[in-house]
């Protein structure tokens, strides 16, 4: 029996681009021997997302679809669709069409190879220069302070083997991000090197501040190294304020009558010491709110509906 593949696609108001995706994996897989199936996962979109789905759903059995009650997170929401995969392997497919479904074969390929993980790596892309720069930047900074090796310029996309997706649903993460956890894991993934096109249609729900966000939230969750800088920085702040006490202790002792500190070196010590106290304890209520998050052991996603599975795998 031939070994199946699940591609797991999450949306989230992709109404433009849901025909086309759906069209070009039926066209790439027509030419493999592999069954599969097509799970789409609505993030509660607001446009006419899920009626798409519904309706490929009802022409095509590979196509299932799930949505959700609520928009809980493209990571969330991405991590669970692959859960409910039922391949031997499956690929995580982003609805944009900005990771190629070409490639699908080639993932393949090199699954059978005996790779368990296999990642899309971005060589180059035709996003703008600023935007490719940021990216870059991004990657260097976790790279750099990550307790763990981390593989640079992927995205999540690729192919993750049946059993890897098993190990990865025990990790119980409440905000799992697919690229460092396999890094985590130490998965040795084989890397498909790609060109990122532009997006097509309809806009990104990432923006700036989303893109801050995550940069942050993966530091804090892939490294100790913020907790590490604060501890140097409060060491190093102590023994300059030591010394620089010494030596107006000293200075006061031989010109006493004439000495005189003024308020200013002590205002702006103040300001400084308290300020850096304050960026400290929000990087450590940071790490208090992860293990928070874990603390409560809060499901995904809740789902609403889902259309073209089996009753057996309700």
């Amino acid at each position: 029996m031939s070994k199946m593949i699940s591609i797991v696609t999450p949306c989230y108001n992709e109404e433009d681009n849901i025909s086309e995706l759906i069209s070009q994996v039926r066209k790439v897989m027509s030419t493999l021997d592999y069954p599969y199936e097509h799970i789409l996962i609505d993030n509660r979109s607001t446009d006419s997302t899920w009626e798409k789905i519904k309706s490929e759903s009802q022409s095509d059995h590979h196509i299932k679809g799930i949505r959700n009650v609520r928009n809980f997170g493209p990571l969330r929401n991405a991590m669970y669709g692959l859960f409910q995969a039922s391949g031997d392997a499956a690929i995580s497919l982003a609805a944009d069409l900005q990771d190629p479904p070409e490639l699908i074969p080639t993932l393949i390929a090199e699954w059978e190879k005996g790779y368990k993980v296999v990642l899309g790596q971005k060589d180059m892309s035709e996003e703008s220069k600023i935007m490719s720069g940021l990216r870059k930047a991004y990657y260097g900074i976790i790279a750099h302070f990550s307790d763990t090796k981390q593989y640079k310029q992927t995205t999540g996309w690729g192919l993750y083997d049946a059993s890897v997706l098993k190990v990865m649903k025990q990790l119980n993460e409440p905000e799992p991000s697919l690229r460092h956890i396999v890094a985590e894991l130490g998965y040795e993934a084989s890397l498909v090197k790609y060109c990122q096109p532009k997006r097509q249609h309809g806009k990104s729900s990432y923006n700036f501040k989303s893109y801050i966000e995550y940069a942050f939230q993966t530091l804090i969750s892939t490294s100790q190294a913020p907790l590490k800088l604060a501890v140097v920085w409060g060491f190093t702040i102590s023994f300059f304020s030591f010394v620089m006490g010494i030596v107006y202790f000293v200075w006061k002792l031989m010109d006493w009558w004439r000495f005189d500190t003024g308020q200013a070196p002590m205002l702006i010590g103040l300001f400084f010491i308290g300020g850096v106290l304050l960026m400290f304890i929000g990087i450590i209520g940071e790490y208090i709110g992860e293990i928070f998050k874990r603390t409560r052991n809060f499901p995904l996603v809740i789902e609403q509906e889902r259309v073209g599975f089996d009753e057996d795998e309700g």
